[in-house]
């Protein structure tokens, strides 16, 4: 089922559903098998306090409010795995967590070693089986917490992400990669690939990943919801990398035309992945491009980019308005896990 929305035609307000909360946000540092060092961890739940600060703001973007030194609120949630894209972090996406947790959710998210934003290796990031074990294991830290081991509904574990993180949710419902879809995308995107091109340049060759990790099955049959937002290594995928994939999903696209990155797209112009998953909800938000969903730019923000040299991911497509694109897709996970 695929709806295309436009962006301005919706005027939902994030967070402010009939049972919003405020957010608490705990965050740490905890050791997984899987990594020479410690892996960066956050946990926001509907909480009660009154400390409160403006998590993940800089020059460029604004925060969410959160409370810290904060009490979960009584009950029992469920709990949303969320992964950030290549290179990016938790707190760039702390407007989705926050928003999902002022809706009732548990939100574990982690700082992916070797492709988040202060710790990026090419190839360790290309390792992509370890981020579906990184969010594993935070999600077996929480479990073990006594913070939170009562507060938990074990029958509600769902996972989200965006881009190489939306990948990552999606390999823990049990969608295999390709290694050999690297190669496709590239081939068929060219120069016109930043990312491809950025791989020539460092003379990567997929060929060297070990292609008996990269295409297993990462499943963790705790999962029992999806959603991805523009999510990567879709291409090349068949019928027979999606046996295990047997949970409801939601597809978010941003964009269209020549405002849909190629490597994100699921649709039949791209890697056609949404033919894979038929009983899908497909949401396509437009007008958008890939980096709406990074949060709401401050009015500075594109210029301070422009003039860095930096990456121009507050710079929309004509006629965004970015803050309804993203209580768009808080609405889209509140319907899709049910909360509320």
């Amino acid at each position: 089922m695929k709806h295309t929305v436009f962006a301005a035609a919706l005027l939902v307000p994030v967070a402010t559903g009939a049972f919003a909360s405020e957010v608490g946000l705990i965050e740490q540092t905890i050791a997984v098998q899987h990594h020479s060092h410690g892996m960066e961890m956050s946990v926001m739940f509907p909480a009660t306090g009154q400390d409160k600060v403006i998590f993940g703001e800089n020059a460029v973007f604004y925060g969410a409010p959160v409370l810290e030194n904060a009490e979960p609120v009584a009950g029992q949630y469920p709990v949303v795995l969320m992964s950030h894209g290549w290179g990016g972090n938790y707190a760039r996406m702390a407007w989705l967590g926050a928003g999902l947790a002022a809706r009732g959710a548990i939100v574990i998210a982690v700082n992916h070693p070797n492709s988040t934003t202060f710790d990026l290796d090419l190839d360790g990031a290309f390792n992509h089986w370890t981020r579906a074990q990184d969010l594993s294991a935070a999600l077996d830290n929480v479990v073990r917490d006594t913070t939170f081991a009562d507060l938990i509904d074990e029958t509600r574990i769902y996972a989200a992400g965006f881009s190489y993180g939306g990948w990552t949710a999606l390999s823990l419902g049990g969608v295999q990669a390709k290694r050999d879809g690297l190669f496709a995308y590239c081939e068929a995107a060219g120069p016109q690939s930043q990312f491809c091109v950025e791989l020539a340049t460092a003379a990567h060759d997929p060929a060297t990943l070990d292609a008996r990790k990269y295409d297993a099955s990462y499943k963790d049959h705790r999962i029992s919801r999806v959603a991805a937002i523009d999510p990567g290594l879709t291409w090349s995928l068949t019928s027979a990398d999606m046996q295990e994939f047997d949970t409801p999903l939601l597809l978010i696209g941003l964009g269209e035309g020549d405002d849909r990155l190629a490597a994100t797209d699921t649709s039949a112009g791209g890697s056609n992945f949404e033919a894979l998953v038929p009983q899908a909800r497909v949401l396509d938000i437009a007008p958008a491009m890939h980096f709406s969903a990074l949060g709401l730019c401050k009015p500075a923000g594109e210029a301070i980019l422009l003039d860095e040299k930096d990456d121009p991911v507050c710079t929309d497509p004509e006629g965004t308005d970015r803050a309804q694109v993203l209580n768009m897709i808080v609405e889209a996970m509140v319907d899709h896990f049910d909360l509320d």
